[in-house]
């Protein structure tokens, strides 16, 4: 019979891809691991694992071993959410990944109330415009800025995200209101500088406007949406932003109205194993709610 704990090394192992990893995830020293990986290979007979400088990769017989464990671990991750989801208030952990400037900027003055509301959920929130995995658990319900990908997924469309040109009144005053989109290749533009993790496809849309072939605006690069934020309340120069990263600033003002940014569709993304978690669904019907009272989306 397999060894539970081993199969729980082996799968941090092959999570980490390194025994060393493997061993601060799990409180480990690097040698209780590989001793414990050599027993479980020399039990089954097998070669989990392919050596090399660079870390470990695991063999074919190794992969199967790894999606088997996976599977099970979905599984008892599932049960253990059935049985805390038993109880009649909704309980127990969440973690939540939100965009940064979503997350901070909106998300997370409403998270006192939804406390209150809840005080059994330990909630947990991840602002990150990385793309956390929720099938390994990294988080237990994403709200992204793009559809699923994953086909075990479910989602909901939230909302769609407006953006409009901003632009602090200290700027304005000192270089003018431009009166026209032709007018913004005259000014500072700032921008989302180069970082792989773009929070949307579109961000640096505003700079396709302003840039005409004649010219091609001055620019203020920061890899940070909230960032960006700053620096347009700085005075610094316009932005393209979302709107409600806008709202109940009022020494910031929206020019050029008839400059329309992109619309960026929101979704309330979570994995199969969730579904019926009261968690899940409360944290759902609240977002919604306080979209809907903020006037960023309709009550379903």
């Amino acid at each position: 019979m397999m060894d539970w704990d081993k199969l729980r090394i082996f799968h941090a192992v092959a999570t980490a891809q390194s025994f060393t990893r493997a061993g601060e995830v799990l409180n480990v020293s690097q040698s209780a691991i590989s001793r414990q990986i050599s027993a479980l290979e020399e039990g089954m007979q097998v070669v989990l694992f392919h050596r090399h400088a660079r870390g470990l990769m695991l063999t074919e017989q190794g992969e199967m071993l790894f999606k088997t464990v996976s599977d099970i671990l979905s599984r008892l991750a599932a049960v253990e959410n059935a049985l805390l989801e038993s109880k009649e208030r909704p309980r127990g952990p969440l973690k939540i990944t939100a965009p940064a400037a979503l997350g901070t900027t909106w998300l997370t003055p409403h998270m006192r109330e939804f406390r209150e509301l809840y005080p059994d959920i330990a909630l947990t929130l991840i602002v990150d415009d990385r793309e956390l995995d929720l099938v390994m658990r990294e988080a237990d319900v994403a709200i992204r800025l793009f559809p699923a990908r994953h086909p075990d997924m479910i989602q909901k469309h939230l909302t769609t995200l407006k953006n409009s040109v901003y632009a602090s009144n200290e700027y304005l005053r000192a270089r003018g209101v431009p009166k026209k989109p032709q007018d913004l290749a005259q000014h500072t533009i700032i921008t989302f500088g180069e970082d792989p993790n773009v929070p949307f496809a579109e961000v640096n849309w505003l700079l396709d406007v302003a840039s005409t072939r004649q010219e091609t605006p001055t620019q203020f690069k920061i890899n940070s949406m909230i960032g960006m934020l700053k620096a347009v309340e700085s005075g610094i120069g316009l932005a393209g932003l979302p709107d409600y990263m806008a709202r109940g600033l009022k020494h910031i003002t929206k020019i050029l109205p008839e400059v329309k940014g992109p619309a960026t569709d929101v979704y309330y993304v979570y994995s199969m194993e969730m579904r019926n978690s009261k968690r899940v669904n409360v944290f759902k019907d609240f977002i919604i709610r306080k979209l809907a009272e903020d006037g960023l989306g309709k009550a379903a």
